[in-house]
């Protein structure tokens, strides 16, 4: 078996070279022509989709005061504590609706008593943990009554504020903190850079050594009231450009207290702070509604800007009783950033609100939403109610529908 498997290819090779003719197609048998192939067709290009814009929304509110008719309505027998949940827990939807929202704490806070309103505010810690629990994110410490409580008291409502987890503007506990009075936030994923001020401190000095504590807008906090900070004013907001978010806020208390209108002074603040980058000026202070608007003013560079005014929502919680001051609303802006970068006000809606009080019952004190007047509301209440919506609409003027 060995030799035959070594010569086989010797006997076959041959074979195979006088037999190759035979093999061949005859001459006259044209060759198969190759299978056709279909040209396959061109795959269709996926269209680029078009960018989108980011919108999102930025809730609004008033005044938050705890005068002590409200603080005692707080009290939790049942738990031995301070909850103030239930009280403003019908603008819960708004404002935890939102992306963001912010506020004006006009109290100051402590962990422990003795607590106090008018003139000298002092207040529970648990409204911190209220605000939070409802869905605010910051609040405007800078106002007339932040240092009602001397420097330590401005230090224990941001030390409470921090507990809760809310951001805040406005006042500062140390120089470091003094020297960036910025606070960046992430609005529904547009930027936004929030200053805070007030106009003073109700004739109570700055602490010595310690200036840095409170954002004034006024040179003369403690007299007048008249001249505007301009250099401080224009120094921070060039720092908030430079910071190069896509909107400025500024946080302010201003105004004259129980006054429906804004007056000039309120105006021409709104335009400085526009004039040099401020988008939104979300004012508050005068303890009723005021209206709101948008402004066109040179800008420092020199190009037309526009800057949405909110001059007042007025109280948000208090127990006052003077005409309009248990009225306000959730103030709900839309933010839009187009796909160039562009960022502004696209519209606004509000949600008015009434602070109904009834006496003789355990919880007096009920932030009431009179958009939607309840089924089972008293002729009284629901008149009430209408009366505050109506009141919203006629100070705070139209609203502009937010753009889909």
């Amino acid at each position: 078996m060995p030799s035959l498997t070594r010569f086989a290819p010797l006997i076959l090779i041959p074979a195979l070279l006088l037999g190759g003719c035979r093999l061949s197609a005859p001459a006259d048998t044209p060759a198969a022509p190759p299978p056709a192939q279909s040209a396959a067709p061109a795959p269709t290009p996926t269209p680029t989709p078009e960018p989108e814009p980011t919108v999102a929304t930025l809730a609004v509110c008033g005044d938050v005061m705890s005068h002590m008719p409200v603080t005692n309505d707080a009290w939790d027998e049942a738990a031995g504590g301070y909850d103030y949940a239930p009280i403003f827990e019908a603008a819960r939807p708004y404002v935890e609706g939102a992306d963001y929202a912010v506020a004006n704490l006009e109290t100051t806070l402590a962990q422990q008593p003795p607590y106090s309103g008018y003139p000298a505010f002092r207040s529970p810690a648990a409204l911190a943990d209220g605000l939070a629990q409802l869905g605010f994110d910051l609040m405007l410490t800078a106002n007339n009554h932040c240092l009602d409580r001397g420097y330590d008291g401005l230090v224990s409502t941001l030390d409470a504020l921090d507990e809760a987890g809310l951001a805040h503007v406005g006042t500062s506990r140390t120089a470091e903190e003094g020297a960036e009075p910025i606070y960046v936030a992430d609005v529904g994923g547009i930027s936004v850079a929030f200053l805070g001020y007030t106009y003073g401190t109700n004739g109570i000095p700055l602490p010595a050594g310690r200036e840095y504590a409170v954002n004034l807008f006024n040179t003369d906090y403690l007299t007048t009231l008249t001249t505007p900070d301009t250099a401080r004013l224009e120094a921070d907001l060039a720092a908030a450009r430079a910071l190069d978010t896509d909107l400025i806020a500024v946080l302010v208390h201003w105004g004259v207290e129980y006054r429906t209108t804004q007056n000039a002074y309120q105006e021409e603040l709104a335009d400085l702070l526009i004039a040099n980058g401020a988008d939104l000026v979300l004012g508050g202070h005068s303890h009723v509604p005021q209206p709101l608007e948008e402004r066109r003013v040179p800008g420092w560079d020199g190009s037309e800007r526009t800057g949405f005014v909110c001059y007042s929502l007025g109280n948000f919680i208090s127990s006052q009783v003077d005409p309009l001051t248990d009225t306000t609303a959730v103030l709900t802006l839309q933010l839009t950033r187009t796909p160039e970068g562009e960022a502004s006000v696209t519209g606004w809606e509000y949600a008015p609100m009434l602070m109904v009080r009834r006496d003789g019952t355990q919880r007096v004190f009920t932030l009431t939403d009179a958009s939607a007047v309840p089924a089972d509301a008293s002729g009284e209440l629901t008149g009430a109610l209408e009366q505050a919506a109506a009141d919203c609409a006629g100070i705070f003027g139209p609203q502009r529908p937010f753009s889909s």
